[in-house]
């Protein structure tokens, strides 16, 4: 029952509102922003602040929201530094997330983490957004790290933390500015026989065939990156001319490869054209792929050009430095000494004993998956580009290639440049591995593949009253092998055309066969 209590200080009366809390545990009364009882000059005034007190209490109460008014005084003196480290403790999501999830929050503690959850202001977060953006970082990324504040801060509020959530960003304020500074770079896609000549220069770069059936699976079926490298022999099922994806690969930033389902549990089988279930086939006969130390499980495709185990101790670096040459000429002492000065071998030699340097111990081997940054870096990229990255010490240079036989072979070691008789143009500039999947949904838009039939192969889902109705068929399926078949043969005519034979021995024997069939 909310009543009006008199009280009297140094001969001065006033009143303090008091209320029935709803746990029934103690008194209620109405209090500051400190936490202390508020005085009123009058009875009345008293007793209409407790009757609205105690009313809007209840009412919390039944929402479930209401909190002990002792708990709300703690709750309030939280950072969010502090909340942020319970709430992480918390979550138990995907490995991805929760590798990403503490590279966005370093860009919020510093700002926010020492600051009481209910002392951060809407303007705050505003005035944060605007330095980030300033700063440099990319637009996506401050979207990404704010979507994180605004997910700690709803928590929080749930927790009662906070009253609200100052991240909240009201739907459709400045939506028209909003929606040109979210844009990203345009994707971009390039043609079959784009793709083709891609798989081609990647299968050069790396001096085996498999990445040319790898890039040609990944163009005709969309597969995720994630997906391709995860794809185990298993799954690669010639007979039934389908892959089912049943797994993923995920690469931590630790180097670990994490096998977890699909993105979105998007598990499917992707129907695969006859040609191309043969192409993937043949390639694990060829192969013979082993079970990886890493999961015990058998993939279809293997990574490229990892070194033998050194031990630990002195580098080659360490060794040139000390000799004051260069680490190619530590490297011929070691390898070709008869090229090297016998002076300078002797000072090589010198240092190598001093620092007691161990040489790499086995040959090169191969890796068991690829890595994302250096295929990207090594293989994909300067294969659509034409242009190899920077590193130092060297700025970013042409891929230098032979002049023989179309479309070239890359010219390596030291000197490279001065040796080669030409360079790769390029074939799509900005193309990413992720291109070749929105280029294959585009080719089914081109073809007029069924909406229904597009999503289940991408692995999409379409939450939409419509998807309720339509269903996949194997007419859909029959139509679409058949026009990717038709596509795949224009690919390999065009090629042909620019010339007959091909330095990967996987598509020199494809372009013979088609020569020979026409």
């Amino acid at each position: 029952m909310a009543y009006a209590e008199k009280r009297v200080a140094r001969g001065k009366t006033y009143y303090r509102a008091c209320y029935q809390r709803p746990d029934r545990k103690a008194q209620g009364y109405v209090v500051d922003e400190d936490g202390r009882a508020v005085r009123y000059p009058t009875k009345t005034t008293a007793q209409k602040a407790a009757e609205k007190a105690e009313a809007e209490a209840y009412e919390e109460a039944k929402r479930g929201r209401w909190i002990p008014p002792e708990q709300e005084r703690a709750a309030a003196q939280v950072t969010f530094g502090e909340f942020a480290k319970e709430w992480l403790a918390e979550q138990g999501l995907a490995d991805s997330t929760m590798q990403n999830y503490p590279r966005s929050l370093a860009h919020l503690l510093p700002t926010f983490g020492d600051k009481a959850i209910r002392d951060i202001t809407g303007p705050m977060v505003a005035a944060w957004e605007k330095a980030k953006l300033k700063s440099g970082c990319a637009v996506s990324s401050v979207r990404t790290y704010r979507s994180l504040l605004h997910l700690i801060l709803a928590d929080a509020v749930d927790a009662g933390h906070a009253e609200k959530n100052v991240a909240e960003r009201r739907r459709g304020r400045g939506r028209r500015h909003g929606r040109s500074q979210r844009r990203g770079p345009e994707k971009q896609i390039t043609t079959m026989l784009g793709s083709l000549l891609i798989a081609e220069r990647a299968s050069l770069l790396s001096g085996r065939d498999d990445e040319f059936v790898a890039h040609i699976q990944k163009t005709y079926t969309g597969m995720r990156w994630g997906e391709l490298v995860g794809l185990e022999t298993e799954f690669a099922r010639r007979e039934s001319r389908c892959f089912r994806i049943e797994w993923q690969l995920y690469e931590l930033d630790t180097g670990e490869f994490v096998r977890c389902p699909p993105k979105d549990d998007s598990y499917r089988n992707v129907d695969s054209p006859f040609w191309l279930s043969n192409l993937v086939a043949d390639h694990v006969t060829r192969t013979k792929p082993q079970p990886c130390s890493c999961h015990g499980s058998t993939y279809v495709y293997s990574g490229r050009g990892v070194g033998g185990t050194r031990q630990a101790g002195p580098t080659l670096r360490q060794v040139a430095e000390l000799a004051g040459v260069s680490t190619g000429t530590v490297s011929n002492v070691l390898n070709r000494p008869e090229r090297v000065a016998e002076a300078t071998r002797v000072r090589v030699e010198k240092a190598v004993a001093e620092l007691g340097f161990v040489r790499q111990i086995g040959p090169s081997r191969e890796a068991a998956h690829w890595r994302r940054s250096g295929h990207a870096t090594w293989i994909f990229t300067p294969a659509a580009t034409g242009w190899y990255p920077k590193k130092a010490p060297q700025d970013a240079h042409p891929v230098p290639v032979t002049g023989g036989a179309f479309p070239g072979v890359p010219v390596r070691g030291r000197g490279a440049s001065g040796r080669a008789e030409a360079c790769w143009m390029p074939i799509k500039d900005r193309l990413t591995r992720h291109g070749l999947r929105h280029g294959h949904r585009t080719l089914m838009e081109e073809l007029g593949t069924p909406k229904v039939l597009m999503d289940d192969r991408m692995g999409h889902e379409d939450g939409s009253v419509g998807a309720r109705y339509s269903h996949v068929t194997d007419t859909m399926r029959a139509t679409l092998m058949d026009q990717l078949t038709e596509v795949w043969f224009e690919s390999l005519d065009s090629r042909l055309l620019l010339h007959p034979r091909s330095p990967v021995a996987v598509l020199d024997r494809l372009l013979q066969e088609r020569a020979a069939s026409r």
